[in-house]
């Protein structure tokens, strides 16, 4: 049974706490939680499901569910037209998965070792493509600045986007999910042996196609029941406890999405296994940037009250940015320590810092 199974209990209680009009902070909390359980079965799902059916399909179904939880929640924003809260979960999770769960691991994992090795080459391409996308994703916002256009601001729903910037948030869009496919190609065809550690037994699978399949269905119908009703609760339940919904967005709904990533990453660095940890933290990352951001922008023509532009604000465009120069200079060196650790979550406890008072 896994450990966080008991917070399914939580899924009723929300959906009583919505039907009964109980306080957005008890709504949003208990549905916050309840996305938890159904997150870590996803992922355990995607996991035995790829050992099964090799690494080819394998990565299409990571691409697929990785990040399904939080893909889900973002959705639904959107279509409520909280296009800031959006972008505050996505740039809260690249900078949650680079800092938070990459210093995490590293501080747990060095903690009563002299350091962690793990394969160079593999790390340093990860790092340098998470690290290009940060970069991407912020230049349609230097063309914002540079037509004398505004940033949007941390506490508005959505910021309206002119035809220009619109065009290229698509093309931008398009590029980064081309480069994703390139990506796969690259990691799990042509140099698949530099992103396969050792510890990994493509055997493991221990449970059938049939039942990964069924769990997998039924943890994305609870995480898309859940985050409906999160989502409808956010802007108050933030009011109500004096957070702006541009904190909450980036360090609350981002943290909830990734949970079981989080888990299982530090687990592993503990183990002595920092390579998976950092291939979770910062492969995370990169598939946010160069697949589900990509993806909704391309998605909120369709659904939404207007399409989102790839324009962040002046906070997010630092911690992006801040967050793929810190990875990347973590692991360039092919070892990592405790201290390092330490760094990385001291650097996301000044941008928590920052986003709060913002």
């Amino acid at each position: 049974m896994h450990p966080l199974k008991f917070l399914y209990a939580l899924v009723p209680l929300a959906i009583v706490f919505d039907v009964v009009d109980a306080t957005p902070t008890l709504v949003f909390a208990a549905s916050a939680l309840a996305v938890i359980p159904a997150a870590a079965e996803m992922g355990e799902a995607t996991e035995q499901l790829a050992a099964r059916t090799g690494p080819g399909i394998g990565g299409l179904v990571n691409v697929t569910f990785g990040n399904a939880p939080e893909l889900i929640i973002a959705i639904f924003a959107m279509a409520d037209g909280l296009h800031e809260v959006v972008k505050a979960s996505l740039v809260g999770s690249v900078v949650g998965n680079s800092l938070l769960v990459l210093g995490a691991s590293m501080l747990v994992g060095g903690w009563n070792r002299t350091s962690q090795r793990f394969p160079g080459t593999a790390a340093r391409a990860q790092a340098g493509m998470l690290l290009l996308t940060v970069l991407a994703l912020a230049f349609p916002s230097v063309l914002q600045l540079a037509g004398h256009g505004a940033l949007p601001g941390p506490n508005v729903e959505r910021l309206p986007v002119s035809p220009t910037i619109e065009g290229v948030s698509i093309a931008v869009a398009v590029i980064l999910i081309l480069t994703y496919g390139a990506g796969l190609l690259f990691s799990l065809k042509t140099h698949r042996d530099l992103f396969n550690p050792e510890h990994e037994d493509p055997g493991k699978a221990t449970w059938s196609v049939r039942r990964s399949t069924l769990t997998l269905a039924g943890a994305a119908i609870v995480v898309a029941g859940m985050s409906d009703v999160l989502v409808g609760s956010i802007e108050q339940a933030a009011h109500d406890v004096g957070l702006s919904q541009f904190f909450v967005g980036a360090f609350v709904v981002a943290v909830v999405g990734n949970a079981a990533e989080h888990y299982v990453a530090v687990v592993a660095a503990a183990r002595n296994k920092i390579d998976l940890s950092i291939n979770i933290a910062i492969g995370s990352s990169t598939q946010i940037g160069l697949f589900v951001a990509p993806l909704l922008v391309l998605l909120s023509f369709f659904v939404g009250p207007s399409p989102m532009g790839i324009i962040f604000n002046g906070y997010e465009l630092a911690a992006l940015v801040a967050a793929g120069l810190a990875a990347s200079a973590v692991v360039s060196g092919g070892e990592s320590t405790w201290y390092e650790g330490l760094q990385l979550l001291a650097l996301y406890a000044v941008i928590g810092v920052v986003f709060y008072a913002a």
